[in-house]
């Protein structure tokens, strides 16, 4: 049973945008923190931002005033706008939920199936 479902991935040009979208069901997304991790080929997966229940964000230092995470509590759904995009943020994103405690050190009990992001010329 899928619970979490993410969009918005593609290819994209250096310094371009794109927004990834997830949506959860209603039980999952109303007391869980929401999180998007990362991982590139050959690297270990990461967390790239998370927001909590009551709205408090934090982010990792290389996407810290490039990118913004929001959840939108009416549509159940967490959005991650990525601006100036860099060759190196390629990877394939991944939504998650959980504890705030999950979700910030190794990933919450619920996954996305990710979606793909190229930044290439």
């Amino acid at each position: 049973q899928v619970q979490l479902v993410e969009s918005g991935g593609g290819l994209v040009q250096p310094g371009g945008s794109l927004r990834l979208s997830c949506a959860a069901s209603r039980t999952i997304f109303s007391s869980n923190t929401m999180g998007w991790y990362r991982q590139a080929p050959g690297k270990q997966r990461e967390l790239v931002a998370y927001v909590t229940s009551r709205g408090n964000t934090d982010y990792a230092d290389s996407v810290k005033g490039r990118f913004t995470i929001s959840r939108d509590n009416a549509k159940n759904t967490v959005y991650l706008q990525m601006n100036s995009l860099k060759p190196e943020d390629t990877a394939v994103y991944y939504c998650n939920a959980g504890r705030a405690w999950q979700v910030i050190s190794n990933g919450g009990d619920y996954w996305g199936q990710g979606t793909q992001v190229t930044v290439s010329s």
